[in-house]
């Protein structure tokens, strides 16, 4: 313990004091170190939240003990990754976060008995708002979704209907594509009765119109589908050309592009034509008509002379002659056939295709292990363009074009067969790089700490102190000994006592300017080797 004491008292009061400073600076830091690689790794559970939802959500995790953190203006909260799926599963099964929306739990916090069909409708309306939200609300583009439907009630004795028309207005990332905007008209009017996606209007978070909602008629939304129908069309013979192209030439090593052109207009044709050569009888009617005619004596007319006594007698003794007559018509109608068609063309069908597709060549070994490029044969060429035919539909009275070139690629592209590949050394997650740069910085913290701030410190501390200079022992005065020097300044004389060290002070002084002169003279003879003595000596005291 006194050899302990001994040392503190020689090392002095500042000394001890930048050692405990040091030393619980650097017990701090691996502290630090220590807390922060055992905490949790924080990932957002939930981001965009409104007020309501945040603060329902806290409540939750304070009541299970979850930790958490608040970021931005509390809209957005972190939990620990490994936690996240369980917190979320959990949550929803609270009807957590609602997003400001309320969907059809409204009917199950309500009493139905004694409510009025108003307030009935009211809710029915809300629930429809808040389910459309938040289904709009899953898609990938959209933030947030805000819905308004308007459902007017059929009047009583009012044949005239008013249609039913939604409003939305999205907070969205980026900005949505043409199809998107329909896929949310489309899906808004299928859960509305009589609803049609030309009544949906959409409004982004930026104030800008993505769809008016005043009713073009099909023909407008047509015309607004030609492009997107154009790139499909493209796309999906560029897909079909490709994926037959890999498996004979292989990945990487033909280039698609199709350029299509798609006939836009509706055409209704109806045609009529006869055959005259089909006659069919169709129908057929026979008349057959009989006349009698009867002499002078016996006319068969009626008279008084007939209808008196005795007239037939008398008439049977005229001797009149008969008369008969017969007459036949027969009409026949015939139906020549005939053959009604109507064709329908609907739009959209594609009118001319232009095909263009790029071939690499092969690379085979030259035999010093370089591989050298060698172009394709006109026979693989032409293969590879009846293959391309065949699966685009290719068609010459259309018009179509069909371009096939042999040409080195700039690039090299791999070899290796498609899903071979496995995960390579260098792959790492955005979670990988950001844990790998906290690291790296902590790193760098502690390397500063030890090389300019301890170092300097236990430096300081363990270099002994230099003993201040002392006089020699003749040096120091004493009142009998010294020396009468005269000192004549002016015209008056004084005795001053000059002590007996000042001569062996003085000859030392006069050595070490010599010294200093001599040393001079090798400084200037030799500077640079001079300076690399002095450059030591730096590195020395350092």
């Amino acid at each position: 313990m006194d050899n302990f004491v001994n040392f503190l008292n020689r090392l002095g009061l500042a000394r001890v004091a930048a050692m405990g400073v040091v030393a619980v600076l650097m017990l701090g830091f691996f502290v630090f170190l220590i807390l922060r690689s055992a905490s949790p790794q924080m990932a957002p559970l939930y981001s965009g939240l409104s007020i309501e939802d945040s603060s329902a959500i806290v409540s939750e995790l304070q009541t299970a003990n979850v930790p958490f953190q608040l970021r931005g203006e509390g809209d957005t909260i972190l939990v620990p990754r490994d936690q996240i799926t369980t917190l979320r599963m959990s949550l929803a099964a609270d009807g957590l976060p609602h997003r400001g929306q309320v969907g059809y739990e409204i009917f199950d916090q309500q009493n139905t008995l004694g409510a009025t069909s108003f307030v009935q409708n009211i809710n029915n309306v809300r629930a429809l708002e808040g389910e459309l939200s938040r289904t709009i609300s899953s898609l990938a583009r959209i933030r947030s979704a805000r819905v308004h439907l308007v459902l007017p009630e059929r009047e009583l004795f009012r044949r005239e209907r008013q249609d039913p028309s939604a409003s939305i207005v999205l907070g969205v990332r980026g900005e949505l594509s043409a199809g998107e905007i329909r896929a949310i008209q489309h899906l808004v009017a299928s859960a509305i009765e009589g609803l049609t996606p030309t009544r949906v209007s959409i409004v982004d978070d930026a104030g800008r119109l993505l769809a008016s909602g005043a009713g073009t008629g099909e023909d407008g939304i047509l015309a607004g589908e030609l492009e997107e129908r154009t790139l499909g069309v493209e796309g999906r013979l560029r897909a079909r050309i490709e994926d037959l192209l890999v498996n004979v030439v292989g990945p990487g090593r033909a280039r698609v592009q199709v350029s299509a052109q798609l006939d836009m207009n509706r055409l209704t044709r109806t045609s009529e034509s006869f055959d005259p050569d089909g006659q069919v009888v169709r129908s057929t009617l026979t008349r057959e008509l009989q006349n009698s005619a009867i002499g002078a004596g016996t006319s068969g007319q009626v008279s008084v002379a007939n209808e008196l006594p005795g007239a037939s007698e008398n008439a049977g003794l005229g001797g009149g002659t008969n008369e008969q007559q017969s007459t036949v018509e027969e009409t026949v109608n015939y139906e020549i056939s005939r053959v009604t068609e109507t064709a329908m063309t609907e739009a959209g069908g594609i009118s001319r295709l232009s095909i263009a597709v790029a071939v690499d060549g092969v690379y085979a070994d030259d035999g010093s292990g370089n591989a050298s490029y060698q172009p394709r044969s006109d026979a693989e060429l032409a293969q590879i363009a009846a293959l391309v035919r065949s699966a685009a539909g290719f068609d010459t009275t259309r018009g179509d074009q069909l371009e096939v070139v042999n040409m080195q690629f700039a690039e090299r592209p791999e070899l290796a067969a498609l899903g071979t590949q496995g995960q390579g050394l260098f792959d790492f997650t955005r979670d990988d790089l950001m844990q790998g740069a906290e690291m790296a910085v902590t790193l760098l913290i502690a390397l500063a700490l030890v090389f300019f701030v301890m170092r300097p410190l236990l430096g300081r501390v363990l270099t002994p102190e230099t003993a201040p200079l002392a006089l020699p022992a003749s040096a120091e005065l004493s009142p009998s000994s010294g020396a009468v020097e005269r000192v004549d300044e002016g015209p008056e004389a004084n005795l001053v006592r000059k002590p007996a060290w000042m001569d062996g002070a003085r000859a030392m002084g006069e050595t070490q300017a010599q010294t200093l002169k001599t040393v001079g003279t090798l400084v200037d003879e030799n500077p640079k080797q001079a300076a690399l003595i002095v450059r030591d000596w730096i590195s020395d005291a350092a």
